[in-house]
């Protein structure tokens, strides 16, 4: 269980509310197909990590973690989410597809959330820090309980969704709003960020960092070649006898090939005469290839 911690608000510290967590896990991530036709979005790997596993270990730095902090919700393929969690975290398997939607979602757990601050993640979401405190850290610090909070960032030349920021992946929602949720299939832009922006009740935290919301194929693979930085990444258990430039190599792949900018799930295979650039190789058969922008 969650320390009960003190924050300081207008000068003064007072105690914690509560708070729990829930990831977003349950879309069928149909604009990244066929990346996701057998898996998934949230368990695709982002440099050798289940994405999943990333937005899961954000959570663990700040105290979220566990069946009774922690939940995951799933709908698309849900058995995969089920294994893949295995008890780290509690799983909400909705009815569908489709899936609830980031409000319902919440809404259908409202037993679970018990009368909690909740906050609420997008398993699919790349976050990188480059400041104090981590993703969730200026998110987090100093929030009152009231307020609803968003994680932004700069538009930089994509629509702006919130003055000139747009959604980078993470919220809080204040106990009051989670338990107004109910499980009908509907969306928090529509039924908390529009309405607390509408009565002055909506604050955007800048994050500091990095951020892709993981939506196509062309930002998995930036999400991956930021990861892996000037380099590779190269599982231990991956065979590569072939020169490899800047991509991710994923546990049990096989390259013979050559790559370059590229992404290769795990048990992927590349064969000796194949020579891959901007690409990601699924297994031995299926590869989507990227234009590079510019």
């Amino acid at each position: 269980m969650l320390r009960r911690r003190t924050t300081t608000v207008n000068d003064r510290q007072v105690p914690e509310r509560p708070l729990c967590a829930v990831l977003l896990a349950a879309g069928e991530g149909t604009r990244l197909r066929p990346l996701t036709a057998a898996r998934p979005k949230a368990l695709c790997p982002v440099g050798n990590v289940a994405m999943l596993d990333r937005a899961l270990a954000r959570l663990g730095e700040h105290g979220l973690s566990g069946r009774d902090i922690v939940a995951v919700n799933a709908c698309y393929l849900a058995d995969q989410i089920v294994r893949h969690v295995d008890g780290r975290a509690h799983v909400s398997i909705e009815p569908g597809p489709p899936a609830l939607g980031t409000a319902g979602a919440v809404g259908h757990l409202r037993d679970w959330v018990d009368g909690r601050a909740v906050l609420v993640g997008n398993g699919d979401a790349y976050l990188a820090a480059s400041g104090p405190g981590g993703v969730l850290g200026p998110l987090l610090d100093g929030w009152d309980g009231h307020t609803v909070r968003i994680l932004g960032v700069p538009a930089g030349g994509r629509p702006a969704e919130f003055g000139p920021y747009r959604f980078a992946g993470f919220t809080l929602l204040p106990a009051s709003v989670a338990a107004a949720l109910s499980a009908e299939r509907s969306e928090l832009v529509r039924e908390v960020w529009r309405p607390a922006e509408r009565d002055g009740r909506l604050e955007i935290i800048e994050h500091p960092g990095h951020y892709l919301d993981i939506g196509t194929p062309a930002d998995y693979l930036a999400a991956n070649l930021h990861a892996a930085g000037a380099g590779s990444l190269i599982a231990p258990d991956a065979v590569v006898d072939g020169p490899v430039e800047r991509s991710v190599v994923g546990a049990g792949a096989r390259v013979y090939g050559s790559l370059e900018r590229c992404v290769v799930f795990p048990a992927g295979y590349v064969a000796p005469a194949e020579r891959l650039a901007d690409a990601v190789r699924v297994d031995r058969d299926v590869t989507v290839r990227v234009p590079r922008a510019g």
